[in-house]
């Protein structure tokens, strides 16, 4: 049977062969820490990572390379914003699409910290209207939290014109960019934010285990770390160092990940942003526009190519979308994600809860002949 992946908005799959070598050529040929030895191999180490995060500088426009932490993940880098930031009585603002990753910590801080969270509700197809969030600002709002698109509809929220509103202001910005580091235009700059969570394992191509947080200097003179430890300098001292990036990086670094991560962000400046949102694009235009004509199907989201990343969430009328996903690997081999997607609130936006939808997510890897066959295998299915 022919397989047809198409669950890259949970992990991008398969992994370009050059990532997979970058690992095998650390372990292989380097196998040791940064930073904790002069000898060549620790230095090659080192080289490593400062090539990662020079990548990534330029990829996501970040002024400096030291102002990229290395985390194991995009939660990881959200736990570190909102743990580090947040005290009693600061009121925080997110939208009504945002992941579990902003949900559950900020919910901990508030029932435990005595911090006011407060959601804006946005569109049933998951757009935002950036006139509540002026609305709603307070004098003592801390922080704002936007995902960049929706991991449930693929739907783009205006986190730019966001930046552009609390430019200037007290209220620091935090922009979630998990499903779309990699595969659109993430400009840490033009965003005017001041945290910028990513992680590697979807768009940017690289493994499971490795991500990040672009920080900028007022907010790293203020947020505190979420663990402390050795970072190979300043090891006399018992407080933590006060500098970037050693202020959140602690312990042991997942070299083999930042290994593949830099290969993957290569040969994404190789290929070209453009060229992998192009044709992820025409993939989605063509799978929209199919899904439109089968009896019995309801698409979530803009269906506008130009307002989201290339994931649409569907449900087909008296068919539970657990079965439905399942019916599609097991008769057809094709992979999808069903349920909630770790987004309930996403859900409730778009009026999915509490059964969930079965999500499409498409990457540069896919071909226009597995559009063919998802849509074939829908038709299929709706026949029954």
């Amino acid at each position: 049977m022919r397989e047809v992946y198409a669950d890259h908005a949970a992990t991008t799959f398969p992994r370009p062969p050059e990532v997979v070598e970058n690992m095998i050529y650390y372990l292989r040929d380097i196998g040791c820490s940064p930073g904790r030895g002069a000898y060549h191999r620790s230095l090659d180490a080192a080289r490593m990572v400062y090539e990662a995060r020079s990548l990534l500088a330029r990829l996501l426009v970040v002024p400096e390379p030291e102002q990229i932490i290395f985390t194991p993940n995009v939660t990881t880098s959200l736990n570190l914003v909102f743990k580090g930031l947040l005290s009693a009585g600061d009121h925080v603002l997110i939208s009504s699409m945002e992941h579990n990753a902003v949900v559950r910590p900020l919910s901990r801080l508030a029932r435990d910290g005595n911090v006011l969270v407060e959601q804006l509700a946005c569109a049933p197809d998951g757009t935002f209207d950036l006139q509540k969030l002026r609305q709603a600002l307070r004098p003592n709002t801390r922080l704002v939290v936007l995902t960049h698109a929706s991991n449930v509809t693929g739907t783009i929220l205006p986190v730019y014109e966001a930046g552009e509103m609390l430019a200037g202001t007290d209220t620091f910005f935090c922009v979630d960019a998990a499903q779309t580091a990699g595969t659109e235009v993430v400009d840490f700059t033009a965003l005017q934010c001041d945290y910028l969570a990513f992680t590697g394992h979807k768009g940017l191509l690289g493994p499971p285990g490795i991500g990040g947080l672009c920080i900028s200097e007022r907010a790293a003179a203020v947020t505190k770390p979420l663990v402390e430890g050795g970072t190979g300098s300043k090891s006399e001292d018992e407080f933590q160092p006060d500098f970037l990036p050693d202020k959140y990086e602690s312990g042991t670094q997942n070299m083999p990940g930042i290994a593949g991560l830099a290969a993957g962000v290569r040969m994404i400046s190789k290929t070209g942003l453009a060229t992998i949102r192009n044709q992820k694009a025409l993939l989605m235009e063509a799978l929209l526009s199919g899904l439109a004509e089968i009896g019995g199907i309801t698409i979530y989201g803009t269906k506008q190519t130009a307002k989201s990343v290339s994931t649409v969430s569907v449900n087909l009328a008296g068919v539970d979308c657990g079965d439905l996903s399942f019916m599609l690997d097991q008769a057809y081999g094709i992979q999808t994600r069903a349920g909630l997607h770790c987004a309930p609130l996403a859900h409730k936006t778009i009026g999915t809860f509490p059964q969930g939808t079965v999500r499409f997510s498409l990457g540069y890897q896919n071909t226009a002949d597995d559009v063919t066959a998802i849509l074939t295998a829908l038709r299929e299915i709706s026949a029954f």
